[in-house]
């Protein structure tokens, strides 16, 4: 674990990057979600949850993706479940309920919809937990929980719950090291072993952190060798998101800082590492082989399923670039939309899902390496949308 240290106080804001502006064209009128018959085979259920406008309480919206990447609402949806993060494991999905500390499990059943199985407390005494992001390990059989103020009252954690089958409800089986600094949820590389998260604080303070996952699938913090690239001249870089490839390579967003006035005002740029047997991670970066974004701050990275296509979110849009395991990371799309995009994920036949809160959208793209394009009826309309979550089909 890495750590820069560069001043005595403490700053809590995120990342952020100055970044030029791309523009692109997109639509924005407002679209119905498809109510016609998805014909063929279907891509993915997606699932987002949000808040209706006028209300208190969430729900979650459930759509069918069709091959083009068409959503049609899934029958019974909205689904009236207050919840806000949400992760699935081909058989469940789980939302951390509304009262902060609770886990809530639904059974998927065949056509998508939702029947709600389950609901785990998780408060232990002495702690002050509330429930961030939801992940898993690749198998489904562990769920993760980011934890703030899940270490004695002072300090974030990962608590990892093993998945009863028969009813999707979770067990506790122990958390991470508390780390005040942790706020992301971590990415698996293939060996389902390691994991690895990043953080940035104000600029100024900054972790890339290994993971490992136990037989139990108790997850721990371990002590690993992450350095950054060299800076240029007069900057440090500040990691701030994490996403592993099916293999052994972990891509990592690079913030230049100014050692000035702790300003990150270059865009932020992507490095490539790879992991070893013992879960370090080396990188053959540079600020010259290292590309930059052109997203502004960034929110989110996410690793296409075959490991090719690394998509970039941020408070200036979202984009798409080539990965190619150990070697740089190439530019590919341009701003593929220049709102706000906080979240973004893929399924399994080359659909890119993203979600804006600010803008109450939902986009759909198809994306391939040799080609993209945005899905019939994209961008949708979601008031006030919190988190999405794909469940790939088929699901076994």
């Amino acid at each position: 674990m890495i750590r820069n240290l560069t001043i005595a106080f403490l700053g809590v804001t995120l990342c952020t990057a100055a970044a030029s502006a791309q523009v692109t064209a997109e639509s924005t009128t407002a679209t119905q979600f498809s109510s016609a018959a998805v014909a063929t085979t279907p891509s993915a259920w997606v699932y987002v949850s949000s808040t209706p406008a006028g209300s208190s309480t969430s729900q979650i919206e459930a759509f069918v993706a069709a091959p083009n990447g068409m959503l049609t609402a899934i029958p019974g949806s909205p689904f009236k479940e207050n919840v806000a993060n949400l992760a699935v494991n081909g058989k469940y999905l789980f939302g951390t309920a509304s009262n902060g500390n609770s886990i809530d499990a639904y059974w998927m059943e065949g056509n998508g919809a939702l029947t709600y199985t389950a609901t785990t407390n998780t408060a232990l005494s002495g702690d002050c937990n509330t429930l961030g992001s939801l992940f898993l390990d690749h198998t489904g059989a562990t769920l993760y929980d980011m934890e703030f103020s899940g270490a004695g009252c002072l300090n974030n954690t990962y608590v990892s719950f093993t998945v009863n089958k028969p009813t999707g409800g979770v067990k506790n089986i122990g958390n991470s090291t508390a780390n005040n600094w942790l706020y992301l949820p971590a990415s698996f590389i293939g060996n389902n072993i390691f994991g690895y998260s990043a953080s940035c604080l104000g600029d100024m303070y900054w972790g890339i952190y290994g993971f490992q996952r136990s037989s139990s699938g108790l997850l721990t913090e371990i002590n690993i060798t992450a350095a950054p690239p060299t800076p240029p001249t007069g900057y440090f870089y500040c990691p701030s998101q994490a996403a592993a490839d099916p293999t052994n390579h972990v891509a990592i967003t690079m913030q230049p800082v100014n050692q000035l006035n702790f300003s990150p005002d270059k865009p932020a740029q992507l490095a490539a590492y790879t992991a070893d047997a013992k879960g370090n991670l080396s990188t053959t970066s540079t600020p010259a082989n290292m590309p930059q974004t052109a997203v502004a701050g960034v929110t989110d990275l996410g690793m296409s399923p075959s490991g090719l296509l690394l998509a970039v979110s941020g408070s200036g849009g979202l984009q798409v670039f080539h990965f190619k395991g150990a070697s740089p990371i190439t530019h590919y799309t341009g701003l593929l939309t220049t709102a706000e995009v906080d979240q973004v994920f893929w399924d399994n036949e080359n659909h890119l899902y993203a979600v804006g809160r600010t803008s109450n959208k939902l986009w759909v793209f198809t994306v391939t390496p040799t080609g993209y394009t945005q899905a019939p009826g994209s961008p949708h309309t979601i008031n006030a949308p919190i988190a999405i979550i794909i469940q790939p089909l088929p699901r076994y």
